[in-house]
Formats: C-alpha cells, structure tokens, sequence
C-alpha cells in the first residue's frame, strides 16, 4: 500500500466525496491538499463574495478531516507544479482529484498529467462534480446536446452512481509543512456584500435538511415566488462542491415536489456538458446572431446599480449587492432587460454577476446569460420579458421590490410598478431610463 495525495478544488466536502473514497481505498495513509492557485491570485478579476465563501468552506472541511484524523495542506503558487512538488514529497504514487469542465480546470489537469509522467505518478480524474459527467450522456452522432428536453430525458434514464458515505476515518502523513489559510483581503480587494451567506459543508447539510423537509414539497408552486423567498439558497454551496449534486438529487427523488427541483440540477449538468464541448462559448456566442450591441456606460452603470426606474429590475440589481444573491426569476428579467431593453452585450452582466454572485460559475452564469440574450441554447431566442408585467406577475403585492427599494418602501401594494413622473419625482425614485415598447422595437431592428 502506497500514499495517495487527495487535490481538492470545486469539491469542499467529504460526504460523496469520489475521489477521497478512491485514495483511501487504494492507499496506505493519504495527504489531502489544496493550492491557492497563482493564475487566480494573478487576475484582476478576484470576486470578494466567493473568496470568502471558499475560505470558509475549506476552514470547514479542514475541520472536517481533522475530526477523521487528517489534516488539510495548503500551498501557493503554480498549481501544477504544487501538487506535484507535494506529490514527490510524500512519495506519492498517486494523485486523485474531480474532475472538471472549464478550459481553466482541464489545463490544470491536463499539464498536471503530463508533468506527473515524468515522476511516474498517476493522475486520476473522478466524478464529483456533476450529477453525471459530461461524457456519459451523448447523443447520437454528436459530442453534446444543444436543446435541454432531450438532454433531461436521457440524462434521467441513465443509472445514476450510489452516493457515497463520509470516511469515519482517515490515516495521513503527518508533519508536513502547510501554509495557514490566508485572509479575504489578501486575496481580493473587492467588496463584500453586508448580507451574504457562509460557506461550509456543515452549513449546507442543515440548510439542504430543513429545506427538503420543509420546501421541496411545494418547489413547483413557489419557485418564481419572489417575495417568499422559497428556493433552496443552495447554488453557491453546489458551486463550491460543499453539496454533492448528485447526493441532493438522489436523496430528493420520489418525494413530492422533487422533479422540478431534480430538473434545475439537470439545467446545471446541460450547461456544463456544453461548456466541455465548447469552452470557447464562456464567452464567445455559443449562435452568432449578428446582434450590434449597444455602447451605453451610463445605462450599463445605472443597471448595475439598481437606477433603471424599473422596480423589479431595480430590486434585483440591489439584492445581488446586497446579498451576493438574486432570485432566479430576477435573473432573467434583468438579463432580458440589459441585453433586449437597453441592447448592451450580454458580456457586461455576465461579468458583473460573476463579480458579485456567491454562486457564481462560468457554466451556468454565462450559458444562462446567452440562453436569455437570445444566443445560446434557447430553441426561442427572441424572448422578450417585460419587467413590469415580470414584476406583476411574479410580485403582485410589491413585498419583494419594497424589500430591496428602500424608495419605494411607502408604497403598500403592487401600484408600485407602475408608478407615475409625480410620484416618482416624490419619492425620489427615477423615471425610466428607456420605454420598454420602443426598446423592444429597435432590438427587433438591429437582430432583422
């Protein structure tokens, strides 16, 4: 029996942990090890809200493992060379991680693999990630799905693996050099949002707990409910590995309520399954659609700030300020409303949602983005949302908009979206920044 070096990345647990069952399987002690990459610490993209999320996940799964007789090893600098340098260190005759879909995450390993060779020491990728992994669910004569129905339906069929249990305990190299976890704000220099949630494995097993035994029942009913505030909340724990994705989707089905939920995880894997055939639509037109975006500074920056004079839109820009958070039915009324209303890129919000969504991942953040732009997936790419029917609809009483437009507060019932120049000019609230109908006229125009 050999050591066996455990590289945790998007995988910040140990409940149906793969490729730390398949170490402590196959070895004699194991160094579990994570490296505060040098190629993230070098780009000026650094969101605030994920940094200290990650850094409470990995303080709670540190936690975790020693509790089972491990402890986690942190090092810094170039990724590769980290795991690798670790890996001779402890005479490793293996290196076991998750595997990934980003063109980031598969260079990573795929220069790892290759710089491993030489030491002799074997690489091995392990699901974890996703439900199911990428190349498990194919269609016919192709390398991934384009269209979601289809996806599900085989994607459902498929035999799922069994989760697997939490190690009760773990044999470890011990009295190796480690650095100590380093602080948000040696590794950011953004804001954080006043209200964000925690990371934690631990968290997220309660959080996951109450709300199946108390929401899942009623997901299908409530999930575009925007001020009761019903969904999961689970996105950035399932981003960061702290959930397993397929744990949350086998331990939910056959209770009431389950396929819609079950079907967002599947919404996930598809995105994924996409961006691993196609790295480049992170953010090149997964379907060029010859759109000419509009250069508007002063709209892109009243959107981001919630000054659109359109109160849904507007509560949503500051919920994700706010929480590092927004519903998802806000998401698309905002995206809609950037790219078809005010015809700026769809770029411009996918960065600044990357820039301040704890959840934020490039799959499912920047395919969503062009599904609503009209040129990803979408089999309709010229859905239009209007925001105060959005708003109507989806908040009839106002609750959520009074909840995060601090302006319109005063206002008691749903009038608030379709408020007047006076009442506005009372309330010190805009007026719209562009006619929603003509808005939508010229985007015809210009996608003709």
């Amino acid at each position: 029996m050999t050591t066996g070096v455990v590289v945790f990345t998007r995988d910040l647990r140990v409940h149906d942990h793969p490729a730390l069952a398949a170490a402590i399987r196959e070895h004699k002690s194991i160094v579990p090890l994570f490296v505060f990459d040098d190629a993230v610490a070098r780009a000026d993209f650094r969101p605030a809200n994920r940094t200290a999320f990650m850094l409470e996940s990995l303080a709670d799964l540190d936690s975790s493992l020693q509790s089972r007789g491990a402890t986690l090893i942190y090092r810094h600098g170039d990724w590769a060379e980290e795991v690798l340098a670790l890996a001779e260190e402890v005479n490793a005759s293996a290196i076991h991680l998750s595997e990934d879909v980003s063109g980031f995450s598969t260079r990573r390993i795929t220069q790892l693999t290759e710089r491993a060779k030489a030491s002799e020491i074997r690489v091995q990728a392990h699901p974890g990630v996703m439900v199911i992994s990428p190349g498990d669910v194919l269609p016919t004569g192709g390398d991934h799905f384009k269209v979601f129905t289809p996806y599900y339906r085989k994607w459902l069929a498929l035999p799922w693996r069994t989760p697997i249990a939490a190690p009760k305990e773990i044999l470890s190299v011990k009295r190796l050099d480690s650095l100590t976890i380093p602080k948000i704000e040696e590794l950011s220099s953004g804001s954080l949002s006043p209200n964000r949630v925690n990371g934690g494995e631990s968290i997220a097993r309660r959080l996951f707990a109450n709300w199946r035994e108390s929401h899942l029942h009623e997901y299908e009913s409530i999930h575009n409910d925007l001020p009761g505030n019903s969904t999961s909340h689970l996105a950035p724990y399932i981003h960061f590995g702290c959930l397993s994705p397929l744990e949350l989707a086998a331990s939910s089905l056959g209770r009431d309520g389950a396929e819609a939920w079950v079907r967002q995880l599947c919404w996930r894997d598809f995105y994924h399954q996409v961006l691993a055939a196609r790295p480049d639509a992170s953010w090149a037109d997964f379907k060029h659609r010859g759109d000419h975006w509009i250069d508007d500074p002063a709209a892109l920056q009243a959107w981001k700030e919630g000054r659109t004079g359109f109160p849904v839109v507007d509560a949503g820009m500051r919920q994700l300020l706010d929480e590092g958070f927004m519903h998802n039915r806000t998401r698309m009324i905002v995206a809609s409303f950037l790219t078809k209303d005010l015809g700026i890129d769809w770029r411009h919000g996918a960065r600044h949602f990357l820039e301040w969504l704890t959840d934020g991942d490039i799959a499912n953040n920047n395919l969503n983005w062009q599904w609503t732009a009209g040129t990803g997936t979408d089999t309709n790419p010229n859905r239009i949302f209007n925001p105060t029917v959005q708003g109507q609809r989806f908040d009839p009483k106002g609750e959520y908009v009074r909840r995060y437009v601090k302006e319109l507060a005063s206002i008691p019932d749903g009038s608030l979206h379709t408020l007047g120049p006076l009442e506005r000019a009372a309330l010190g609230y805009p007026e719209p920044i562009v006619d929603h109908h003509e808005a939508i006229a010229e985007y015809r125009l210009r996608r003709a």
